[in-house]
């Protein structure tokens, strides 16, 4: 199996996994959904919102373009926030699925106020679908804490298992 067929199979996975949690949350009340809970985040609304503007920054490395700024939290509906986490997944998937087996090992350099670094576009792609399992992952915790306990399999393997069929 190519490097290729991987990296578009995981942007595909970002993509349904963040539709699967859109679809278990959206009938969710604002009272719980936007209820306070310890974690990194202090709601699960702005752990969502945390993983789309983190997926729009790793967009911008990976496509090597501008980041888009977008509207802060406090001005966004959770309609909003759902619609713009599918919309930044929807550009990752179709951005890996349209790039070359070459352009996912170029590397790309970072300077920020964080880290510097230098590594392959495909190493970036990993980085930013893990970063958004860790934080689902928290959220079906934070959902558990104020009474949300019907949370779906998201894990990558079931993705594979259901695709197949």
């Amino acid at each position: 199996m190519s490097l290729k067929k991987i990296m578009s199979n995981y942007a595909d996975y970002n993509l349904w996994v963040n539709q699967q949690f859109v679809n278990w949350l959206s009938p969710k009340s604002d009272e719980l959904l936007y209820a306070e809970v310890p974690s990194s985040f202090s709601n699960i609304m702005k752990t969502l919102d945390h993983i789309w503007s983190t997926e729009a920054y790793w967009f911008s490395v990976i496509s090597q373009t501008p980041m888009i700024e977008k509207e802060s939290f406090e001005d966004l509906s959770k309609e909003e926030i759902f619609a713009g986490l599918l919309n930044s997944s929807t550009k990752l998937k179709h951005l890996i699925n349209s790039i070359t087996e070459e352009d996912l090992v170029q590397e790309v350099k970072i300077t920020n106020p964080w880290f510097e670094c230098e590594l392959p576009i495909a190493d970036y792609l990993i980085q930013v679908i893990n970063h958004g399992t860790y934080h689902r992952g928290q959220i079906v915790t934070m959902g558990r804490n104020v009474g949300i306990t019907d949370a779906s399999n998201t894990d990558y393997n079931f993705y594979n298992v259901v695709k197949q069929k």
